[in-house]
């Protein structure tokens, strides 16, 4: 049930509302109601959602978010990845780390492709795990198709013409790296689901999320031979296969959103860094020439990961070429088309416009009117842009902290001052005093949201 804010005009269930604010307290990047806190990014957006329109279209794409920590990278992959859901898209995502990257030992292009699955979300499903729900609704829409054309479950000749429809969307993969054994696991999990053998589905879901170690194993849990099963070198080519099958199953597409691709750059041995940066430019390859129809892929690093010369992506000449801005940039402009979205440093206005929604979430919350007032905002944001080197080293996240931080110790300490605690902090931390603060404040009336774009 919507609750209904006395303090403004947001409406948002209390428990997202909840889960919201304690996500952006910690620093953490919410997974659901980060439309609520959107605020800026309207050029970036409406770039990314014409990605999204060509992908839907039947083509395919690849873009790279880059920014410093806590500039906003993965936020704007989660308002995308919640506008691509409402748009009929299905969604995987999995953040790199050690353990999970493009390619490697140890089954850590393998472990990837796991997290991308467990994480697959559908508009009705759209926590993850949406795997057997995308499945199984593919299905029902098979039976529902012969049940209107007059042959019903309990019809002799039901099972033949599921199969022949089964074999019609399945058709398709056939001609594809990897997509015979795709389509005939894909063929077999419906078979199962005709004769509701619950050991056969599991073990089709087990090779569609590339659990099985080898193909003896995948033999004797699906009951037949497969010449291949999902691993390190091949799980690109079966996310392509996905893709082309959400197309087949009713959806837009598929889109992979790919977070910590600064865990690429940490790579130590230069060998497997390499490794993992040709598998990239196979990927930006495939989606730039069209050849992963109804993929979309979106990636998130920092400008180390980008540009470092040494250990970054611009150390492999094939993507320094492609990835690289070019003479016109050095200018000052801005090119929102090209594979790389550099994310720029929010406007005084959009921040304030921030710390205002914020108060009106942190009031629907609490149910009362939090104890600041608009020109405290403002004093807050200008203490905060004071910092020496704030104008390119603040980040939204540290903003957002130290508000959400202020706004409990007010609720907290009654007796508690604001001017006493700006006063108080600012003495300490950098010297200044209130009279020291530079710079044309900030109007929240000059600020556009992406709640005011038509996307």
């Amino acid at each position: 049930m919507d609750r209904e804010a006395p303090f403004g005009e947001v409406r948002i269930p209390k428990r997202i509302l909840a889960t919201l604010l304690s996500s952006l307290s910690a620093g953490v990047v919410p997974r659901s109601g980060a439309p609520y806190v959107a605020i800026g990014r309207q050029e970036e957006i409406a770039s990314l959602v014409d990605s999204l329109s060509a992908v839907a279209e039947g083509g395919s794409a690849m873009r790279l978010l880059v920014g410093r920590y806590g500039s906003g990278k993965s936020f704007l992959i989660q308002l995308l990845r919640g506008y691509a859901l409402d748009r009929g898209f299905l969604c995987a995502d999995a953040d790199l780390s050690p353990e999970r990257r493009f390619s490697g030992g140890n089954g850590a292009g393998l472990a990837t492709y796991r997290e991308l699955m467990k994480n697959l979300a559908s508009k009705a499903s759209p926590d993850g795990g949406a795997l057997p729900m995308v499945l199984s609704r593919h299905f029902d829409q098979l039976r529902a198709e012969l049940a209107l054309s007059g042959i019903l479950p309990e019809h002799p000749s039901f099972s033949l013409e599921m199969q022949k429809r089964i074999l019609e969307t399945t058709l398709a993969l056939e001609g594809y790296v990897g997509g015979f054994d795709f389509a005939r696991v894909l063929c077999e999990y419906y078979l199962a689901c005709i004769s509701d053998d619950a050991d056969r589905k599991s073990a089709c879901l087990r090779w569609f999320r590339g659990e099985f170690s080898g193909k003896t194993e995948a033999r004797h849990a699906l009951g037949f031979s497969v010449s291949k099963i999902i691993d390190d070198d091949s799980w690109y080519d079966f996310i392509k296969l996905w893709a082309l099958l959400s197309h087949r199953l009713g959806y837009s597409g598929l889109v992979v959103f790919i977070d910590e691709c600064v865990n690429l750059y940490k790579i130590a041995n230069r060998i497997s860094r390499e490794s993992n940066y040709e598998k990239l430019l196979s990927i930006f390859n495939d989606t730039l020439q069209g050849r992963a129809p109804h993929l979309g892929v979106i990636l998130g690093g920092t400008p180390q990961f980008l540009e470092d010369t040494r250990r970054g992506l611009f150390s492999y000449e094939a993507l320094r070429s492609r990835l690289s801005d070019g003479r016109f940039a050095e200018l000052g402009y801005r090119n929102l088309s090209a594979p790389v979205i550099r994310l720029r440093r929010l406007s005084d206005n959009e921040l304030l416009a921030l710390l205002s929604r914020l108060t009106v979430l942190f009031s629907t919350k609490e149910g009362v009117q939090a104890r600041i007032t608009p020109d405290q905002m403002q004093a807050f944001l200008q203490n905060e842009l004071s910092r020496a080197g704030a104008d390119e080293m603040i980040t939204p996240r540290e903003i957002i902290r130290d508000y959400l931080t202020l706004l409990s110790i007010l609720r907290d300490n009654p007796s508690a001052v604001f001017s006493e605690l700006v006063t108080h902090l600012v003495s300490r931390e950098a010297g200044y005093t209130d009279g020291q603060t530079q710079g044309a404040e900030p109007s929240i009336s000059a600020c556009v949201t992406p709640f005011d774009l038509e996307l």
